[in-house]
């Protein structure tokens, strides 16, 4: 696992813990020379995350929107700044660029992008491991609605076993990392590249 794509809030959450986990999820990523690709943000989780890898020297890239560059919330101290137009060019190139995915904690927009990368997971858009942290049980409700879906018939088994949860960021970092090293059990190559592939 070279690089990793990061999802999580562009606040900080209610408590310290959340921006904690944050930031030894970054030193963890430049201590194993993993890169961080995530949307570029310089508050929040976000901007605690790529401060981390930045400070224990790790290499992190970004990609952002032209709206948010505006509106003065790009991180300007990452290796690679990418501006882009829309919302879609960012979560396609940030898939595009990562080994892997990953979700902290955060809000809509951090389930969205986790669903959204779920799903091309599902329909082998790219066949990537993607992750939880479920620090201090934050996705516990997540995870029930999964297992709710299961058993109700509107999520296979296979695609609710897609996602590795972990309790701690060197946990699912393992496990991610594990996950890279060989293709999953009975996938199937895609028969043409496709976007995040």
């Amino acid at each position: 696992m070279r690089s990793l794509c990061i999802y999580c809030g562009s606040s900080l959450g209610a408590q310290p813990h959340y921006r904690a986990v944050a930031s030894r999820t970054g030193r963890l990523l430049a201590e194993r020379g993993v890169t961080l690709v995530y949307g570029a943000g310089n508050a929040g989780l976000m901007g605690a995350l790529a401060d981390a890898v930045l400070a224990a020297g790790g290499r992190a890239i970004g990609a952002i929107p032209q709206l948010f560059v505006d509106l003065d919330l790009a991180h300007r101290g990452l290796h690679d700044l990418h501006v882009v137009d829309t919302m879609h060019e960012r979560k396609a190139l940030m898939a595009r660029l990562s080994d892997a995915f990953m979700a902290l904690p955060g809000g809509i927009g951090t389930l969205e992008e986790l669903a959204e990368i779920m799903t091309w997971r599902q329909l082998e858009i790219h066949r990537k491991p993607l992750g939880l942290l479920n620090h201090h049980g934050f996705y516990d409700s997540l995870l029930a609605f999964l297992d709710t879906a299961v058993r109700e018939g509107f999520l296979p088994q296979a695609h609710r076993d897609l996602v590795i949860v972990a309790e701690t960021p060197e946990r699912l970092l393992d496990a991610l990392a594990a996950a890279c090293m060989a293709p999953p059990p009975g996938a199937a190559p895609s028969a043409s590249p496709a976007p995040g592939g």
